[in-house]
């Protein structure tokens, strides 16, 4: 028989603060053998990030933990100190979401890496130094000794991702956990983090709790499954079964979320918004002294485009490949050379001054909502801002417009007290959202407005585009990796890598049938649905 490695027996997670009692975890109870992968799925709030932290008592203080949690015969549980210093690291490890925030910017790789060989193997100068050379070759960094000295900020999403696994992998490991490990990272990267996480598992044998609100990873990756909603487990079960019959309607809502159908066709005559031709974007490397130019960074070439009044352009490609340089100079946030026409005038050149008069009608929403939205300004205060800012419609009552918006986007006007971290991250995006659309634009740029949110909320999103769209004739430039929402919602694409447009034309026709290998790449990384090991 397979051995076990950990049992969760009735575990219960309660948070205390302020006198108020969280409980976020409720009687959740499941096993995990060795050498398999058993998958926490659920939206944001289900309780799946808590329950993988509460294995090795990774939580606040505030928390309060019953029920049991066994790993190989050991009770974790109210376990000393002692005992959770020796497992934490060294036989249960982890990987989270965003390697930036779990990198220290202020040092190098091999100083990172070295802390972990010298705490927890007793390794020093050239032996720490080879076995972390070893680590990040194992970890898919290629090149790796060239690489000990670079600072996370001089790395790929992906090549962070892959250092954060290195140093998982540090002092071997019986059971990795991987907390989102691959949401904010392009398909094809999202494919290789996989693959990779799946040869390791293999060859090091080690068991996987993985955590991801993703369902397609989750049929790719997992052998089984547990599906999370408020702090409980509603199904578990066989991967495979689970995916051919759930039984639970919250499962089976999960796997109908899926952005799909096609944008309204673009009305006949409809005005062309913003167009380029032969767009430029090339930034100085500058050395020496006296700054010489010694050469460019060139994030953008020679890229031609238009977006009509009702169309969207869905921009595709990898990190670093140039989508957000090329939507943020034709907005003029950026310095770009060649002609940028918005609403018939070309704009290439015009000063600040010049630009002011038209910055109401070309708006951007971002990725996270939460950075951009101000922690000190209420929902109505960011809503509101840009209505001053550009001196719109100043006749007419602030809050009465805000209210009027707030409805329009899904969001309850009783709720425009509150402040941003009040709200959820779907309803975060829709705050950004509205923050745009109060001021009537023209052209707005959605920049992965959808990547850092549940699949569910990702379709409210994805409907709520269409139908502004449809109902106020908005020329979209929408920016993207995951090709599934860019499918839903495109009648345009353009694909780009390394500052090139590759392929552009008619959506249906990129999707059906890709001309160039990197395009199809990218459409086999995002629809493919064989097992990643």
């Amino acid at each position: 028989m397979t051995e076990t490695m950990l049992t969760v027996s009735d575990l219960n997670v309660r948070f205390r603060q302020d006198g108020a009692i969280t409980h976020a975890v409720k009687g959740v109870s499941f096993d995990l053998k060795k050498g398999e992968t058993l998958a926490l799925v659920g939206e944001s709030g289900s309780g799946k990030s808590v329950t993988a932290l509460s294995t090795v008592s990774l939580l606040a203080d505030s928390a309060e933990i019953s029920g049991s949690i066994n790993y190989l015969g050991a009770e974790m549980v109210n376990a000393d100190e002692a005992e959770l210093r020796r497992v934490r690291g060294n036989d249960i490890s982890f990987i989270f979401q965003e390697p930036m925030t779990s990198l220290n910017p202020l040092h190098t790789l091999e100083k990172q890496l070295r802390e972990a060989v010298e705490l927890h193997q007793g390794l020093r100068g050239d032996a720490a130094r080879a076995r972390i050379i070893e680590l990040l070759d194992q970890g898919g960094i290629g090149d790796a000794e060239s690489r000990l000295t670079s600072y996370p900020h001089q790395l790929s999403g992906g090549q962070r991702q892959r250092v954060m696994i290195a140093m998982a992998l540090a002092n071997g490991p019986d059971l990795l956990v991987a907390d989102e490990p691959t949401t904010a990272l392009d398909v094809t990267i999202q494919a290789q983090i996989l693959e990779l996480l799946a040869d390791l598992q293999k060859r090091l044998g080690m068991s996987m709790l993985f955590i991801t609100h993703d369902l397609g990873i989750v049929r790719k990756f997992a052998d089984r499954v547990c599906v999370m909603k408020d702090g409980e487990i509603v199904e578990r079960g066989d991967t495979t079964e689970i995916f051919a019959n759930p039984q639970h309607p919250y499962t089976q809502m999960l796997l109908g979320a899926e952005s799909s159908g096609k944008p309204d066709p673009v009305p006949s005559g409809s005005e062309v918004i913003a167009e380029t031709d032969a767009l430029r974007i090339w930034f100085p490397i500058q050395r020496g002294l006296l700054k010489r130019t010694v050469g460019h960074i060139k994030a953008v070439n020679a890229a031609t485009l238009s977006v009509r009044a009702g169309e969207t352009v869905g921009i595709v490609g990898e990190s670093g490949s140039g989508k957000t340089t090329l939507a943020l100079a034709i907005m003029r946030l950026i310095s770009s050379e060649g002609p940028v026409s918005f609403l018939g005038k070309n704009i290439q050149g015009l000063s600040s001054r010049a630009l002011r008069p038209l910055r109401a009608d070309m708006q951007i929403v971002f990725q996270d909502p939460y950075g951009s939205l101000s922690p000190r300004m209420t929902a109505e205060e960011v809503i509101a801002e840009g209505l001053s800012v550009h001196d719109v419609d100043r006749g007419r009552d602030r809050r009465e417009m805000v209210a009027e918006i707030m409805e329009e986007v899904g969001l309850d006007p009783e709720t425009m007290h509150r402040y941003p971290h009040e709200f959820s991250g779907g309803q975060r995006q829709r705050i950004a959202i509205a923050r745009a659309m109060i001021l009537r634009p023209k052209l707005v740029v959605l920049d992965e407005p959808t990547s850092a949110l549940d699949m569910t909320v990702q379709v409210q999103i994805v409907e709520l585009l269409r139908d502004l769209q449809k109902k106020y004739g908005l020329a979209y430039l929408f920016i993207s990796h995951d090709l599934k929402v860019v499918r839903a919602l495109s009648h345009k694409v353009i694909v780009m890598k390394r500052g090139d447009v590759v392929e552009q034309g008619d959506a249906a026709q990129i999707f059906e049938n890709p001309q160039t290998d990197y395009t199809r790449e990218l459409m086999a990384a995002a629809f493919e649905v064989k097992s990643a090991s």
